[in-house]
């Protein structure tokens, strides 16, 4: 017994070692994979009638639309600048909604969801929900809100095998992410919710619904300030 537990503490010693130094050096360094991506591309291997492919391009926030940091933050987080990682009052009517038999939904913020993209495999079990919780806060503690939205639109799954907003700008728009109007990025933040179903390419009726919405976010939101 007392083998097992030091094993499995130098196991868990370990993983927070591994998992710190992987957030310190991700503050500085672009991320070209993440695990969203490799599941992916098993999927496309094991599916005859889709083509492998990833279609992905860093760039700094520089060199990203300041249209695209406002649309998503109006659409995913409105208070992302305020919360260090959780918006206690989204998970609070999120929790009632669910108790109450009404269609579930979450309370994740911008923070959240970039953890989970960047370490973490898709999901909703209790583990994957408590990792992330987890390097949500390592992500709040080492980065930047800057750093965090600039790492969130490049990773995030924006179509087929198409990640971040630089790879969608060009996909869709033939055009840099820098140069991305207030409507098309609000339209890139319409799709986000399931890319794999929506595309900017051929919006359909609720994309575009949602793209007004999220216009109106955008002009009641003050400026976030990130972005050329």
């Amino acid at each position: 017994m007392r083998k097992l537990f030091r094993f499995l503490f130098k196991i868990i010693l370990w993983f927070f070692i591994l998992s710190m130094g992987l957030t310190v050096a991700y503050r500085f360094v672009p991320i070209y994979i993440t695990p969203l991506m490799v599941i992916r591309l098993v999927e496309q291997s094991k599916d005859e009638e889709r083509e492998m492919k990833l279609e992905k391009t860093w760039v700094p926030i520089g060199e990203i639309s300041k249209h695209m940091a406002q649309a998503v933050v109006a659409s995913e987080d409105q208070k992302f600048l305020e919360h260090s990682g959780f918006d206690m009052e989204a998970i609070r009517e999120a929790l009632k909604d669910n108790e109450s038999g009404k269609r579930l939904r979450g309370g994740s913020t911008i923070s959240n969801q970039t953890a989970k993209n960047v370490f973490l495999w898709p999901g909703r079990n209790y583990l994957r929900k408590g990792l992330e919780a987890y390097f949500t806060v390592l992500i709040e503690l080492i980065w930047s809100k800057e750093r965090i939205i600039e790492v969130y639109l490049n990773v995030i799954e924006v179509g087929d095998g198409i990640y971040g907003v630089e790879a969608a700008s060009q996909k869709f728009y033939q055009k840099p992410a820098a140069n991305l109007s207030r409507n098309q990025a609000a339209m890139i933040a319409a799709i986000l919710p399931n890319p794999l179903l929506w595309s900017p390419a051929r919006p359909t009726a609720y994309n575009y619904k949602r793209q007004s919405w999220i216009l109106r976010n955008m002009n009641n939101l003050k400026p976030v300030g990130f972005g050329k």
